[in-house]
């Protein structure tokens, strides 16, 4: 079938993107889902730092790639082998695969998806196939990248089955997509890898998408939450939605203020020296931003030692998907976790480009795109 999505020709673009125009929006062939796959019409999509790092370089993928990881949507078709999906389903779409059965699944959760990894190092779905194509004058048609699995930056997505997770209608698909990356990565963090004690404070040091997810996990929960970031905006935020205090990293270290736990979610090694000078003695720095490749940080070890202290690394929020989602949306469903206020913009494919710019600015959280539904449906 033919679908429309924005397609990275090559990694390592100059910034601002407005300018220098990575993605382009253009016409693709989509097959049908193979075996265990499934495909999907999206309705939303959001934009997120790991579609940055891939435009900016800092995380090496083979292109040319059709981005987007993060979405929500409803299943048109299933392949050979999918029984418990039915058609008209909506699911939530991971970046991580979980086979269930590799050495990295029965980690429960602290290590990824061993074949999922590799599949989305090499830019194809978990059974090693691609099943976007494009043409491409006087020559034959070329094979386009998958994205973590997804590519979600487009009308459509061909799947596999072990890279979603149902969700029921009631469940708006602004907050559907924020479930499959943000509030995993972001509430995994605070869930299983810091894991606080009964009403132990939480403090985030980094307030976008992920970092305002793990607020608002860990204040769904119960716990005092702190949250830190240079960005007076996104302070005011926080404290909006129950942060008991919103401060300057500056502020925060110069007042003494240090927690139990303490999530880093700005992927820099700054943020990451911070959050672990703002952590408790006998306390855990959990570090669930995806800084770039050469960052390197500077830690004292006798500090390990002499206060007892644990770091933490957690990738996807060291989540098991389908445990972890619908433990999320009963949260949502009760009031307690007001998803829809990540989202800071709406906006069409076209305008990624200038999306990205306000992204590496650090003055978005999560820019949703969303798609029109078909005239028949009656989805809303």
């Amino acid at each position: 079938m033919r679908i429309t999505g924005a397609v990275l020709e090559t990694s390592g673009a100059s910034a601002p993107y407005a300018q220098s125009r990575p993605l382009t929006v253009q016409e693709l062939e989509l097959d049908p889902p193979g075996p265990g796959e499934l495909l999907v019409r999206i309705e939303a999509a959001g934009v997120c730092h790991s579609d940055l790092s891939v435009v900016d370089g800092n995380r090496v993928r083979p292109t040319p790639m059709l981005l987007g990881h993060e979405a929500a949507g409803i299943v048109e078709a299933t392949g050979d082998g999918v029984e418990d999906v039915a058609l008209g389903t909506q699911v939530v779409m991971t970046f991580l695969p979980r086979c269930g059965e590799c050495d990295g699944c029965r980690t429960d959760g602290r290590l990824p998806c061993v074949p999922g990894t590799l599949a989305n190092n090499a830019g194809t779905l978990v059974g090693g196939d691609r099943r976007l194509h494009r043409s491409v004058a006087g020559e034959a048609d070329q094979d386009v990248h998958h994205h973590l699995g997804v590519s979600a930056f487009a009308t459509h997505a061909v799947v596999s089955r072990t890279s979603v997770v149902p969700v029921d209608l009631d469940v708006p698909p602004a907050v559907a997509a924020l479930l499959g990356c943000a509030v995993l990565t972001g509430g995994g963090a605070v869930l299983n890898a810091g894991r606080p004690a009964p009403g132990a404070t939480v403090m985030v040091v980094g307030l976008g998408g992920v970092g305002m997810a793990a607020l608002l996990v860990a204040a769904a929960l119960g716990h005092e939450v702190v949250g830190v970031d240079p960005v007076p905006s996104k302070l005011e935020l926080a404290r909006s939605l129950g942060a008991s205090q919103a401060l300057h990293p500056d502020d925060a270290a110069s007042r003494g203020l240090r927690a139990p736990v303490v999530i880093e979610a700005a992927g820099s090694a700054r943020a990451f020296e911070t959050a672990f000078a703002l952590t408790a003695p006998g306390g855990t720095t959990v570090t669930v931003g995806l800084a770039a490749p050469d960052a390197r940080a500077a830690i004292p070890p006798l500090t390990l030692t002499a206060e007892a202290r644990t770091v933490v690394g957690s990738y996807l929020g060291s989540a098991v998907p389908a445990r972890d989602i619908p433990r999320y949306v009963e949260l949502w469903r009760a009031g307690a976790l007001p998803l829809e206020r990540l989202v800071s913009a709406r906006i069409g494919l076209e305008d990624l480009p200038e999306a990205m710019d306000r992204l590496a600015e650090g003055s978005e959280l999560r820019q949703l795109i969303e798609f029109a539904p078909p005239a028949t449906t009656s989805h809303p």
